[in-house]
């Protein structure tokens, strides 16, 4: 049996350069994630996905990226490969 992989929740703005990596490096590890360009969201659902941003980031900086429990803020290559046991 091969163990789950752990859900993958960016949340990124679509005119940041290290989201734009976080992005390019899940599409290169052929990895599926879910991305929410927070700046292009208005109203009610802005502000219910940056209530969420915060309890995960309180600094409400881009990336903030969700690896089934473990959060990472910003790109950090390394980081990533951690939470998601790559070599």
């Amino acid at each position: 049996m091969t163990p789950s992989k752990p859900k993958i929740r960016c949340f990124t703005l679509s005119t940041c350069s290290h989201c734009h990596r976080t992005k390019r490096f899940f599409l290169d590890m052929g990895l599926a994630a879910e991305f929410t360009d927070v700046d292009l969201l208005t109203g009610a659902e802005r502000e219910q996905i940056m209530d969420e941003v915060r309890k995960l980031n309180p600094d409400c900086s881009f990336p903030t990226i969700c690896i089934g429990e473990a959060i990472i803020i910003g790109f950090n290559e390394e980081k990533l490969k951690k939470a998601l046991e790559l070599p």
